[in-house]
Formats: C-alpha cells, sequence, structure tokens
C-alpha cells in the first residue's frame, strides 16, 4: 500500500488547498516574453503569492492540497508559471531505469487534477535551501505527503527543485522537477534542517 501511495505522490507532486469561494475572478495579463509563447497570457496572479520565493512555493503547496471531494483553484496554480514552464517528475522504475516525465502545467493539472480532487491528499514543505544570483533562483524544497492533514506519519517524502525568475515585477515558476524518496535515496540531513 505504501508503494502505491509512492507511485501516486510520484505522479502528483506537492500541496494546501484553498476554497474557490476564496478566490477572486482572475483576470488575465501578460507574461513576460518567453520562448516558446511569447503571447501567451496567463491568469492574474494574486499579489502575495509572487511578491516572495516563501509565498510563491507555498501557492504552489496550497493549491495541490485539501480533502477528497474538494475542487482546486487551477487557475491560480496557473497564474505561477511563465508561459513555457514544465514540471518534471523523476524517479526510478521496477527495472532500476531513472526516468523523467515533462509535462506542461495544463499537462500537470488534466492528469493530477481527477486524483487531487477525488482523494484527501496534503504536501508541506518541511526544509528549504535557497540560491540566488540576479534574477534567477533555484529552491530545493524538502516536502511531505499525507491523505490527511492529521495524519502522524507521511505517505511519502521528497525534494522540489523549483527554479524561479524574477521579471522585476513578480516571481515566476520556470521549472518543478521532483523526486520522491525511496530506499536507495533518503533525503540527506542537509535537506531537512531548518529552512534557509
Amino acid at each position: 500500500m505504501r508503494k502505491l501511495f509512492a507511485v501516486v505522490t510520484f505522479c502528483l507532486g506537492m500541496t494546501y488547498l484553498y476554497a474557490s469561494a476564496q478566490n477572486p475572478a482572475p483576470q488575465s495579463t501578460p507574461a513576460p516574453a518567453t520562448s516558446p509563447a511569447p503571447s501567451a497570457t496567463v491568469p492574474s496572479a494574486r499579489p502575495g503569492d509572487v511578491d516572495s520565493i516563501e509565498h510563491i512555493i507555498a501557492a504552489v503547496y496550497d493549491v495541490i492540497s485539501g480533502p477528497a471531494k474538494s475542487p482546486r483553484n487551477w487557475d491560480r496554480f496557473r497564474s505561477l508559471f511563465v508561459p513555457g514552464a514544465r514540471l518534471i517528475p523523476t524517479g526510478r522504475r521496477q527495472t532500476g531505469e531513472v526516468v523523467a516525465r515533462v509535462r506542461t502545467p495544463e499537462e500537470y493539472i488534466q492528469g493530477s487534477a481527477p486524483l487531487l480532487e477525488q482523494n484527501g491528499f496534503f504536501e508541506r514543505e518541511i526544509s528549504r535551501r535557497v540560491e540566488k544570483f540576479g534574477n534567477i533562483a533555484h529552491v530545493f524544497s524538502t516536502y511531505e505527503s499525507r491523505h490527511a492533514k492529521e495524519e502522524e506519519k507521511p505517505i511519502a517524502r521528497g525534494i522540489n527543485s523549483f527554479q524561479l525568475m524574477n521579471d522585476g515585477k513578480r516571481l515566476w515558476i520556470v521549472t518543478i522537477f521532483w523526486q520522491g524518496e525511496d530506499d536507495k535515496n533518503p533525503i540527506p540531513p542537509e535537506y531537512l534542517r531548518t529552512r534557509n
């Protein structure tokens, strides 16, 4: 059963719910020029979601988490990503082969929304390491996943590697690349320390 949860987590990623009634109707705003869709628009982000590294990462966890039978606010999720962004789960198959699956935010939503909204899923950050240079940042965000917020033990842990860009007005997620913990790859102590 634990392996099934690990597979589900591998396919899903991160965490937290914000009831859709609490979310204002999003409006479209121009996104920064990027490849492959420089003219694309994304829903307007909440200013408080994109003004700091802590807030943009918390927003991702917040959107994907919630109890069973609870819809997620996918426009809020979309608003966090630069056009051309990618979400990339990686892990080891039973054959031992390590593989990655590259998805757009929209592909992530299409594949994950039914599972997240039908089953309880909560993911939270337990540690963070940040490196910054100019307008870019790299964040290792160690996470724990549970089916219910009050569960004592997590069903899975892993590391989400966020690549972020600041365009001078706000932060954007460029990539989330993640791997779940397993017997061959326990999370090292330096990625379990208090967030920096």
